[in-house]
């Protein structure tokens, strides 16, 4: 009954026809490009370093008290954690699919505050980090140094510096994250024998760092009220933290009675080095740095990579000499091929029932019908995805293969 009434009323037909194909022309602009759909469970991830302590240590004093707060957060499923050796620890908290991803990170930073009291100063020295952890990874950016003139350690810190906080402000980038990524850092090697000789210990050595090894604020001379009769005021400028291993190895550890000190310099080796050595990246054997970039909730992918690339590109011609970026993992690639196979296998559907329709009608104006119905359905079909919260994925495609058939068979 309803395809009759249609075939009576053809302009009307023909109106819902074109209302229905504009509404998909529109929802295909609105809707999110991704490979994969939104059903990976929200995590947020707390990180924290106790510098110094065995994996036991940490998980004593650092996972216990973290975890006895964190535990029973509102919408949580369940959460793992590590304790590794090199004193760091991470906490992953995973969440009912559907909750809000900047609710769960700010009720887990909540729960963590309460914990903070129990942490050693040395953790929370350093700082806990509470972060959402994005489950969508877009792509994989390397930097390199082709003819071997930068070390690891300068690309990762001119990557965290130059790169990451580019691409970080980019819209439909979530997070942008290195994968063993490096920090300058001043080591110090202490020497045990000379130590036990001066009879110096390590929290002696910690405490003149931490003394000596500080940005002051020296005041101001000329400052009113104090300065009847003087026409300017000067601000001091005091030496702040030591740049280089010669001024760290200039502390003064300890003044002895007879005259005699002890510097730094006299009990420990010093560099400059990397804070950690526990992760590296390699291509092709030559060392790397590597940013991982992933994909806020609800944007679309190929948008996103557009203006990744459109930045990196931007960003390359500042590169100092025998610097340049590589991108050996893309997540659009697939997403652009299977969006190309499902436009080739919708004109072929299409060429199919022009065809076979003709040949057994023999009539132009009754193969036009059949053939006009085909991209009507389709193109609304994007409208019903855009209702229904869906995205262009992978699996949509897939499904829209499917629907080609079907319409073919209905046509």
């Amino acid at each position: 009954m309803l395809s009759a009434f249609f075939i009576r009323n053809t302009r009307f037909a023909m109106v819902i026809s074109v209302v229905i194909v504009i509404a998909g022309l529109i929802a295909m602009q609105a809707l999110p490009v991704a490979e994969f759909p939104e059903i990976v469970p929200p995590q947020v991830q707390v990180t924290a370093s106790y510098p110094g302590a065995s994996a036991e240590v940490v998980t004593a004093t650092v996972a216990a008290p973290i975890e006895a707060e964190v535990n029973g957060v509102d919408d949580m499923l369940y959460m793992t954690s590590t304790s590794s050796n090199d004193g760091g620890y991470s906490l992953a908290v995973t969440f009912a699919v559907g909750t809000d991803p900047d609710i769960a990170a700010v009720n887990v930073q909540n729960r963590v505050a309460l914990a903070a009291p129990q942490l050693p100063p040395e953790v929370t020295g350093q700082g806990v980090s509470v972060k959402k952890q994005s489950t969508s990874m877009l792509m994989v950016v390397n930097l390199l140094s082709p003819e071997g003139s930068f070390d690891r350690l300068f690309l990762s810190n001119y990557m965290e510096i130059n790169l990451r906080d580019a691409m970080v402000r980019l819209p439909g980038v979530g997070d942008a994250s290195q994968f063993g990524g490096q920090d300058y850092s001043m080591r110090i090697w202490l020497d045990p024998q000379v130590m036990t000789a001066l009879a110096v210990s390590e929290g002696e050595v910690a405490a003149a760092i931490r003394q000596q090894n500080v940005q002051a604020a020296a005041g101001r001379i000329g400052a009113p009220p104090g300065n009847e009769g003087r026409a300017f005021t000067y601000t001091l400028q005091a030496r702040g933290r030591l740049a280089d291993p010669a001024e760290f190895a200039q502390i003064l550890v300890r003044a002895n009675p007879d005259g005699s000190v002890v510097r730094l310099g006299d009990v420990a080796r010093i560099e400059l080095g990397a804070q950690s050595y526990d992760a590296a990246a390699f291509i092709d054997g030559s060392p790397t740095a590597m940013l991982g970039i992933y994909l806020s909730p609800g944007a679309n992918a190929l948008a996103t990579a557009d203006a990744v690339y459109a930045a990196l590109d931007r960003l390359a011609e500042r590169f100092p000499d025998d610097v340049e970026y590589s991108i050996l993992y893309d997540t659009t690639d697939f997403v652009r091929i299977s969006m190309r196979e499902v436009v080739v296998t919708l004109f072929q559907a299409l060429g199919l029932v022009i065809l076979v329709t003709f040949l057994f009608l023999g009539d132009w104006r009754a193969t036009l019908v059949p053939t006009l119905a085909i991209p009507v359905s389709l193109i609304g079909t994007f409208a019903v995805l855009l209702a229904a919260g869906m995205s262009i994925n992978t699996i949509s495609m897939f499904g829209l293969i499917l629907a080609i058939g079907i319409v073919v068979d209905d046509a």
